[in-house]
């Protein structure tokens, strides 16, 4: 299992960060999602063999918010 740590700008409530766990557990691959509405951040572990960053950064961005580079 490969765990990335990437910002996400545009949260501003638990619903929110509720829409962002979601799109990234919806993806194929991934094991878990951790959201943190305070640090704006999101920590993914996730099988490397079966999706990458990008599709999790892409995942965020089909819910409406931006990635911010670490």
């Amino acid at each position: 299992m490969t765990e990335i740590t990437f910002g996400i700008e545009g949260m501003s409530c638990n619903g929110c960060v509720k829409t962002v766990t979601q799109a990234l557990q919806s993806i194929a691959g991934v094991e878990s999602a951790q959201v943190s509405l305070a640090d704006a951040r999101a920590t993914v572990r996730f099988d490397d063999t079966r999706t990458q960053p990008d599709a999790l950064h892409q995942a965020v961005q089909d819910a409406g918010f931006d990635v911010r580079a670490e």
